[in-house]
């Protein structure tokens, strides 16, 4: 059983051979990570069963300057969907600016000019590079995280989106659609290349719950996001759904099942209890994550560390379905001792008998 093999059976609730695992670093951890190790993917280093990849940046670049103010801060970067990102406190963390905040027309809306990833150079490496990693043994997850609510916040502000879906549904339902049709092509070039699992995703919760009411998620959201995962399985009938959101997302668990999602990322166990997630769905659901970003990684010794991991393999891994990982990207306040401690018990424990 190669590492796509085993992933594919893992996330299919079959019979793995073992635990696939996995970490990602901010990137202040991954130069401690080359330093510590000399290597530059980590990945590649302790050999994940799979490869990730995204849709390139158009190299067609757009003038959004009329979007934007003219008194943006030095440092600021405007990335392919307009959206100007003023350095933070650490440079992974930015302040946004929001293009589409001022807009006040359903015109405005759509003479926006959206990332025009229907260009050859955007996709005409993908399907090669799929086919590159296959032939090495790894799946391949296919990145379209921020599907649809959260891009369209980045663009609209938070505040001006939330208020266009209570008071202002057209000006909604024109960039909501406009997303969700980008994002349908998308998915069906990445199933149309083999990929093996499609990652969705939107934070759509805070770990005191929704971050919009779940009536209103599935009026808004439900049937966009079950239109972009359908188009992906008319090209690729067995293509995997991975779901991701922050927070407590229980609410619309059953609802994310229903539009096709067979993974959920990454059960935060600040706020939901993997155990009992996994004892509820996990008969319709597979599971990533699980091993606390917040509280497990940054806070305990090493042998906490690996408590944890061996307890989520022995109850959420039970009978496949799970692949064992930090909740998110590591943060500079994780100790490298801790990072150790995570491979070291992934691998030792997560071998099933």
């Amino acid at each position: 059983m190669n590492h796509r093999e085993n992933l594919l059976a893992a996330m299919q609730r079959k019979n793995p051979k073992y635990v696939p695992f996995e970490l990602r670093f901010t990137p202040p951890m991954l130069s401690l990570f080359k330093e510590k190790t000399g290597a530059d993917d980590p990945a590649e280093l302790w050999d994940f069963d799979y490869r990730a990849i995204y849709f390139p940046r158009p190299t067609i670049r757009v003038d959004y300057s009329s979007y934007l103010p003219d008194d943006l801060p030095e440092g600021t970067w405007v990335d392919e969907w307009g959206i100007g990102n003023i350095p933070g406190s650490m440079h992974h963390f930015s302040k946004m600016v929001h293009p589409l905040q001022n807009a006040n027309t359903v015109e405005t809306i759509f003479a926006y000019p959206l990332p025009d990833y229907h260009h050859k150079e955007c996709w005409q490496s993908i399907k090669p590079t799929i086919a590159a990693y296959h032939a090495r043994g790894y799946a391949v997850i296919a990145g379209l995280e921020m599907t649809i609510f959260e891009i369209g916040w980045y663009l609209r502000s938070m505040e001006e989106l939330m208020t266009d879906l209570l008071l202002r549904p057209e000006m909604a339902e024109a960039l909501l659609d406009r997303i969700t049709q980008l994002r349908i092509f998308q998915s069906q070039i990445f199933a149309g290349a083999d990929a093996d699992i499609l990652a969705l995703g939107d934070d759509i919760a805070m770990q005191t719950g929704m971050l919009l009411s779940p009536k209103m998620w599935r009026k808004w959201f439900k049937p966009r996001l079950a239109a972009v995962i359908d188009a992906a399985r008319e090209i690729k009938p067995g293509i995997l759904v991975q779901y991701h959101t922050d927070g407590d997302c229980r609410a619309v668990i059953s609802d994310l099942i229903e539009t096709g999602v067979d993974i959920l990322n990454p059960v935060q166990p600040e706020c939901m209890d993997p155990v009992a997630i996994k004892k509820i769905y996990g008969d319709r659901l597979s599971f990533s994550g699980a091993i606390g970003t917040q509280t497990t990684l940054p806070q305990s010794t090493p042998d906490d560390v690996v408590t944890a991991v061996k307890t989520m393999i022995d109850t959420v891994g039970e009978g496949g379905g799970f692949l064992v990982a930090p909740t998110h990207v590591l943060e500079p306040d994780v100790p490298w001792e801790n990072v150790l401690a995570f491979i070291d018990a992934a691998q030792k424990y997560g071998t099933y008998k």
